[in-house]
């Protein structure tokens, strides 16, 4: 099941997250050891802390195997291979 995000409630990640985080059973430092990443950073996220990157924020999610889908009302258009640079 998809959850449809909106750009400005990054708490809604961090909800997310935290969820995954507990119904996998780990802790915070545990999530972030395995992701590579700080132990703070996990924390940041499931606060919704807004200047996590994006690589970072990727590793977390990749280790809760939570997927990022990318959509627009143009998106067709790149599928089909129409992304001319502007």
């Amino acid at each position: 099941m998809a959850v449809k995000i909106c750009v400005d409630s990054i708490s809604n990640v961090g909800r997310i997250v935290q969820f995954h985080r507990k119904q996998a059973g780990l802790s915070r430092i545990a999530l972030a050891d395995i992701a590579g990443v700080g132990k703070t950073v996990v924390y940041d996220i499931e606060k919704g802390k807004e200047t996590v990157s994006l690589n970072t924020l990727l590793k977390i999610l990749g280790v809760l195997n939570v997927t990022i889908s990318l959509d627009s009302p143009i998106m067709a258009l790149y599928e089909a291979g129409d992304d001319a640079q502007s």
